[in-house]
């Protein structure tokens, strides 16, 4: 029987009924390391990352993969070997991007609530922008980088009040939202920002939501954006840079969302037209590089029939899969292994003693005790979003690489857990 890609990445497929990665099965590496088991193709990274080359040919862009969706450090390596800058948003995030040989001008620091220890070491590693999201952070930053005898580049992280019309967990660029500063406010804040000691304006930056499937919302945060550049520069103060941020949803469950390749095209155009196409771009992608690129291999434990509905429980849980707790979230499940008995309707559920821990609602499968199930498009925020809760370790995951598979992460076991825990005398 021929390979049958399954919604999301080509790399994940069925060949003669065994779900393989890159052509590795995924039962082999659930026997060799344990479930639940992260799996990542490298090539589905590469490719995803390749659509937005080819959209960027001929132009000036950086782009700076977001490490929040996913940051385990071989995943960090593969895109700092691509090419790839960086965008953090926390200090710790700024030590794995440097553990990994990342030099500190190919990386961008956002986040709403950095502290001064944070911008001090993103200072001494000689990181290439802040992206500053308050009027008071912008004070502080000015602050630490003259005691440090430093110059901070900046820009502003401008909120363009655009709905992206995602989930409103993961909207970040309306009025009610904590992220950015007010278009409104955006020029005075500029002139503030020209004014400060230990500060050069480098650029603007913009970043409306993640999960967006459609081109609209990113046309009209550029717009907004772009006018406020015409603004910002008639004020007398050049912008060498402008961030577009990023978002680009993929396929979880029928999505269409354009190819980075095609959205570009268009934001380009409009680029073009109001007579920026020259100007030096940055954006910042995460889940549209890694989502689709991972899957979740679980083992099914137990099968409970019930009066109003029956539950599969597996070995994974909202500590290891935590977006369909936190945003009701889709993820398709499918059986590792083909050609099991009759179907039925089962809620796929986990072992944490929580009713929210539920990996899918109402999901047809034929499965049995000990079947092995794998959770798709869960490459971005659950690996990187994993908790120890119940005292659970985080699992372990394995890069598949043309036909080679390397355990990228141990599992944590309770001895890992306790390790900095102290008894009472």
């Amino acid at each position: 029987m021929s390979a049958a890609p399954l919604p999301g990445s080509p790399q994940v497929a069925y060949q003669d009924d065994a779900l393989q990665v890159e052509g590795v099965a995924l039962a082999d590496l659930a026997r060799r390391h344990g479930t639940p088991l992260f799996v990542y193709s490298k090539a589905s990274m590469l490719e995803a990352l390749a659509a937005y080359q080819r959209g960027f040919a001929g132009r000036k862009v950086k782009i700076c993969y977001a490490l929040k969706a996913n940051s385990s450090l071989a995943i960090l390596q593969t895109f700092a070997r691509a090419g790839c800058g960086f965008d953090i948003v926390s200090g710790g995030e700024l030590e794995r991007v440097l553990a990994v040989g990342v030099r500190g001008a190919d990386i961008i620091f956002s986040g709403v609530g950095k502290t001064r220890a944070e911008m001090r070491r993103a200072l001494e590693a000689g990181i290439g922008c802040f992206n500053v999201e308050s009027e008071a952070e912008l004070e502080v930053l000015s602050e630490v980088a003259s005691a440090a005898g430093k110059t901070a580049a900046i820009s502003l992280r401008v909120n363009p009040n655009v709905d992206p019309k995602t989930h409103p967990y993961i909207s970040t660029g309306l009025k009610g939202n904590k992220f950015g500063i007010a278009h409104e406010r955006a020029l005075e804040v500029y002139r503030r920002a020209r004014e400060l000691p230990g500060l050069r304006v480098a650029g603007i930056d913009c970043h409306i939501g993640s999960q967006i499937t459609e081109v609209a919302p990113y046309l009209d945060a550029m717009d907004r954006i772009l006018d406020l550049v015409a603004q910002i520069e008639a004020a007398g103060m050049p912008l060498a840079h402008i961030d577009f941020g990023g978002g680009l949803g993929i396929s979880y469950n029928g999505e269409q969302p354009p190819a980075a390749d095609a959205l570009w095209q268009q934001l380009l155009a409009r680029l073009d037209a109001r007579g920026y196409g020259e100007r030096q771009f940055m954006i910042e992608p995460g889940r549209s590089l890694v989502g689709n690129a991972g899957v979740c291999v679980s083992e099914v434990l137990y099968l409970k029939p019930g009066e109003a509905k029956n539950f599969c429980v597996i070995d994974a849980a909202m500590n290891d899969l935590p977006r369909p707790a936190m945003y009701q979230a889709f993820h398709a499940i499918v059986p590792v292994a083909r050609g099991g008995g009759e179907p039925a309707h089962y809620d796929v559920v986990g072992p944490v003693c929580e009713s929210g821990d539920w990996i899918g609602r109402d999901r047809s499968l034929a499965v049995r005790p000990g079947d092995l199930l794998a959770v798709l498009s869960a490459g971005a925020y659950c690996m990187s979003m994993a908790s120890n809760y119940n005292t659970r370790g985080r699992a372990a995951e394995v890069l598949v690489d043309g036909g080679e598979s390397f355990l990228i992460r141990e599992r944590e076991d309770v001895a890992d857990q306790l390790r900095k825990e102290k008894l009472l005398p």
